[in-house]
This record gives structure tokens, C-alpha cells and sequence, in this order.
């Protein structure tokens, strides 16, 4: 994270660190803000439908809604009771979460890890119902009750032969997507890359940066990508969740992490970067638990 992070930071914050090349147009939303400000505030952003609403304390996907147009975004307003971002579709076909570590002593870091994401996914074949493609696969039923509440009869129409849809355009575990671990993609040139982008947000050290990207090649040479997310301390690597891997390498590889932290948080307070305290804890643990509980029904 940056020097003095921790997993609950706004993600408005985090985003003003990075240069905005890399990410899409995003604005927060202050919790209670009427509808004609939200609209006059994408309109002067140039924040186009469809776009993305997301809380700015986020907890493993909740809330996150793909809004098609006003009416969807006047009803998330509506219920949101929570400060959110609005932001650009990322128009980008694949999305990967990178791992990136860097001591504070060197000039440069390494990735220590990736994930490739597979969204969910359907398939006309002219003959079945959107709900019938979904029921077909058990990963995607496990998503079947979201995604009425999302798409409504929607999932009644029969989907062209061949058409593709994908109900859930962002890569997050818990709404579906399934993780493959990539982490035979490090190369040279994807290294060159992070720390192209990390060395440009200061105090950054250890996290996962979710991207969405055209080609891996193109995303190598620095064209045709997007940041999702930035995620520091409390982040995880992800590519653990691969289903070929099993409990024992999880393990491992968050112990591997654990260390890593462990390694530049020691470092940081050399350089006079404090320690979190019992009481920031404490207090973290319960907007935690107050975000969760606002949300994680959303």
C-alpha cells in the first residue's frame, strides 16, 4: 500500500495517486448528493453511459453495477448509503491482476505473481433462454439469483446463435469469475511496465493492480490498457484461487507475502513511517465491519 495504508482507504484517495493515464474517468459520489448533481457531475466529467458505479470502500465486488443508462443510475443513487464512484467502461476484453512488490531500498520492483480472469460468459445457441445458458453451467448458476435481480426477464430472451454476453464485466471472485493462475506470463517486458506505471505512485511498495487490457503484447509495449483497481495491504495474490492449486501452495504463497510486507514495513519505519496502531486497528476492523454491513446486500 502507501506508506501509511491499510484495506478500508477510499478508493477516490488511492486513485489520485496514480497518474490519470491509467485509469478510466472516475468521480465520487458523497453519500445523500441528489440525483441532479450526480448528473451534472458525469456530464461535466464527460463520464458516459454505460458506465460503472462502485463504492469508494469496496469489499470483494459488492454494489459493483455496470449502469446502462439513467434510470439504472438514478436507482443506485437512490438506495446507496455510502459514498461511490461513478466511472468509464473500461472497453478492454481481458483483465489480470498483477502482484508487485518493491523494497524501498531499490530502484525497482518485480511481480511476484498473476492472475488471468475468465468472465461469465454466455453463449447463444438460438434455441436456449439466457437463464437456460447460465443453468448449464454450475459456476454461473451459483450467480443465477444476482443476476435475476440484475437483468430481470432479460434472462428469459433467447440469445442468438453464437452471440456472446457477458453478465458480469468485471473479474471479481466472489461474482463469478473464475481465476486461472498466470503467473507464466512474468516476462521482462511485463516487469518493465509495472514499474513504469508503480515508480509513479509514490510510497507504493506491495499490492495487486487489477487491469483490464486488449493484448498482453500491446499492454507490454504500455498502449491499450486500463486500471481497475489498486489494491495494497489488504490485498491478496490471487492466483492462489486457481482451482488446480491446492490449500497447502495458498499457504504458501501468503506466507511468502506476509514476509514480503513484513520485509518493506520494516524498512518504512527506519525511514520514520509509523507503525499502525492497536487503536487504528481496532477502528479499521470496525469500518470494516460497518461497510460490510451496508453493502454486502446491496
Amino acid at each position: 500500500m502507501t506508506n501509511g495504508g491499510f484495506m478500508m482507504d477510499s478508493k477516490a484517495e488511492i486513485y489520485d495517486l496514480i497518474p490519470q493515464k491509467y485509469y478510466p474517468k472516475t468521480e465520487l459520489i458523497r453519500e445523500g448528493a441528489n440525483f441532479e448533481t450526480v448528473l451534472k457531475t458525469i456530464e461535466k466529467s464527460q463520464i458516459k453511459f454505460p458506465l460503472v458505479a462502485k463504492p469508494d470502500m469496496g469489499l470483494r465486488g459488492s454494489a459493483v453495477k455496470k449502469i446502462n443508462n439513467e434510470n439504472d443510475l438514478k436507482n443506485y443513487a437512490d438506495k446507496a448509503n455510502f459514498d461511490y464512484l461513478v466511472q468509464d467502461l473500461i472497453p478492454f476484453p481481458n483483465e489480470i491482476g498483477v502482484f508487485y512488490v518493491r523494497f524501498p531500498n531499490q530502484p525497482k520492483g518485480k511481480i511476484t505473481g498473476i492472475v488471468a480472469k475468465e468472465f461469465v460468459i454466455v453463449t447463444g445457441n438460438g434455441r436456449s433462454t439466457i437463464e437456460q445458458l447460465i443453468k448449464a453451467n454450475p459456476r454461473y448458476e451459483l450467480q443465477l439469483e444476482n443476476l435475476q435481480k440484475e437483468y430481470g426477464n432479460t434472462l428469459n430472451e433467447v440469445l442468438p446463435k453464437n452471440q456472446k454476453m457477458n453478465l458480469v464485466p468485471y473479474g471479481n471472485h466472489a461474482r463469478g469469475a473464475k481465476f486461472i493462475d498466470a503467473s507464466d506470463w512474468i516476462s521482462p517486458e511485463m516487469t518493465n511496465a509495472l514499474n513504469e506505471i508503480c515508480l509513479q505512485i509514490p510510497g507504493f511498495y506491495f499490492g495487486r493492480l487489477d487491469i483490464m487490457y486488449n493484448t498482453l503484447s500491446e499492454f507490454e509495449r504500455g498502449k491499450n490498457f486500463s486500471i481497475v483497481e489498486l489494491n495494497g495491504a489488504g490485498s491478496e495474490p490471487t492466483h492462489i484461487y486457481d482451482p488446480k492449486h491446492s490449500l497447502f501452495f495458498a499457504w504458501k504463497e501468503l506466507l511468502r507475502h506476509i514476509f514480503y510486507m513484513y520485509q518493506i514495513s520494516k524498512i518504512n519505519h527506519k525511514n520514520g513511517v509509523s507503525y499502525l496502531t492497536h487503536k487504528q486497528g481496532l477502528e479499521q476492523f470496525r469500518l470494516h465491519n460497518q461497510m460490510n454491513a451496508k453493502i454486502v446486500n446491496f
